[in-house]
Parts: structure tokens; sequence; C-alpha cells
């Protein structure tokens, strides 16, 4: 079974960036790829998906401040995230998906995440 890793998340100031990366196992370049996130006491959302290809979603929450990419030769996704803002706060986490982009289905188990915590 595929197993998902994600890194690079701590703890930034507002307006603050981080890069988080998602290492797979196995090869992604068949699959989508998707960034979600879950705050305290809330549930788990989509932030980010992408296609193999290329093509990508963002939630209207982060557009214009995170960016999904995809490396297949490394099978490592990533999401650049700029302007941060403490709303962001979160566990982030990555996972293969199905398409259609903006309401994907999740396709894999779900790692232990990276924690994004943005002081105001």
């Amino acid at each position: 079974q595929v197993q998902l890793v994600e890194s690079g998340g701590g703890l930034v100031q507002a307006g603050g960036s981080l890069r988080l990366s998602c290492a797979v196992s196995g090869r992604i370049s068949n699959y989508a790829m998707g960034w979600f996130r879950q705050a305290p006491g809330k549930e788990r959302e989509i932030v980010a998906t992408i296609r193999s290809g290329g093509a990508s979603y963002s939630a209207d929450s982060v557009k214009g401040r995170f960016t999904i990419s995809r490396d297949n030769a490394k099978n490592t996704v990533y999401l650049q995230m700029n302007n941060l803002k403490p709303e962001d706060t979160a566990v982030y986490y990555c996972n293969t998906v199905l398409p259609p982009l903006n309401s994907p289905r999740i396709l894999g188990s779900w790692g232990q995440g990276t924690q994004v915590t943005v002081s105001s």
C-alpha cells in the first residue's frame, strides 16, 4: 500500500510562507493528488488538488496564496503557502485522489500530516 509522508510544517507569523512536501512511496504519475487540512474541532477540508498532467484546483480560501505542484520523477507533491493567515492553522495532509478536482474521492490512507501554526 502506498505510504504518504508529509513534511515542512512549522510555526510562522502571519504573512509568512511555508513549503510543504508530500513524499509518496509509490509512483504518482498516474494519480491525481491533493492537499487537505484539518483545524481543531473542524472537519477535514480540501485545500488544493492537481491532476497528473498539472491541471489544478484551489479552494477559495487559499486561492492566490497557495500553489500546489508535483514532481512525478520524485514522487513528491508540494504546497507552497504564501501570505499565511491565522485561520490557515491546521494539520495538513496529502493523499491520492480521484477527480473531479473540486470534490475528489480519497483513494489512499491518511498519513500523520504536518502541523502548520500561524501566529497573529
